[in-house]
């Protein structure tokens, strides 16, 4: 049985585990990701590739990792909560200690390809994949391979501008106006509540419970976000448009946007646009990382 050893670097913690190739987990767990910056990180991987060598036959490392990565060179580019990892050639430096092939990609991206190998874009040979959390970012895949752009920034749809700026365009673009964070600012400050003292969970809880301007608040971010989608409907045209991020769990959510999506049909946009939520979540990196890893080598197999 071919195995593999899959990596997600996140800012708090690095995910792992041993997969065959049909993206079943056999070993897995979670380190704290290192603050003391890329040595102790890639001692940390290395020990356990190591340990799992001596378990499994290992075929090779998949890594998810965040920032512009360039696949080619095994690259990572841009910026993002690990400021280490950047200007690094990640994958030379790991093939070098484990001895194993290394590939790597950008996070979201693992994401929407896992969608299309085996989630909720399967058998979708052109879709896109909106991930909002912190910010809005996302992948555009045309038969599973992803449209990166010529700077590396396809997909990155957080920095359309959407309405009008007071003093910069940058003030007024997707990420800052519809992400989960932009939500729950929204809700702490027509609540007069310090900054921080909300999450996700407890602006849609409130909600729940009836309180209406928190209801009307949501309401409002579900508006922004299928204006924007609707954009890049008319833009891109996908055949399928997913949400991902921990929002995306929420049917409710879904449910919002598309009602939303249905008030901006006339006669003029006369298409029936609508969103469907992504199949995975806390698994969704790893499971793109194999099938990136495993696309590279021509040894993607078909799962029923």
């Amino acid at each position: 049985m071919k195995t593999y050893m899959v990596f997600d670097i996140g800012g708090t913690y690095i995910k792992y585990a041993v997969m065959n190739d049909q993206a079943k987990k056999l070993e897995s767990g979670k380190i704290p990701t290192p603050q003391q910056g890329l040595d102790r990180l890639l001692t940390n991987i290395t020990e356990l590739v190591t340990k799992y060598k001596s378990l499994f036959d290992l075929e090779g490392i998949a890594l998810s990792s965040p920032g512009a990565v360039d696949v080619n060179r095994g690259f990572i580019g841009g910026a993002s909560a690990i400021p280490y990892i950047h200007g690094v050639g990640m994958t030379d430096l790991l093939k070098e200690r484990t001895g194993l092939d290394v590939s790597i990609e950008n996070d979201a991206n693992c994401a929407a390809l896992a969608e299309g190998w085996i989630g909720a874009a399967k058998e979708t040979d052109y879709y896109i994949c909106i991930v909002i959390g912190t910010g809005i970012g996302g992948s555009i895949v045309i038969n599973q391979t992803i449209l990166r752009g010529a700077t590396l920034h396809g997909g990155e749809f957080g920095f359309m501008i959407m309405g009008n700026p007071p003093k910069h365009p940058l003030q007024s673009t997707w990420s800052l106006l519809a992400s989960t964070r932009a939500l729950i600012e929204e809700v702490e400050m027509r609540k007069s509540l310090a900054k921080g003292t909300l999450d996700g969970e407890a602006v849609f809880r409130l909600a729940e419970e009836g309180d209406p301007l928190v209801n009307e608040c949501i309401n409002q971010y579900y508006k922004k976000l299928a204006i924007g989608i609707y954009n890049l409907k008319y833009a891109l045209d996908p055949k399928k448009i997913l949400i991902g991020g921990g929002i995306s769990k929420r049917s409710e959510v879904i449910d919002g946007i598309n009602q939303e999506l249905k008030l901006l049909k006339d006669d003029i946009s006369t298409l029936d646009i609508m969103v469907e939520a992504c199949q995975f979540h806390n698994d969704a990196n790893l499971i793109g990382a194999l099938f990136h890893f495993l696309k590279l080598k021509g040894r993607v197999v078909t799962i029923s």
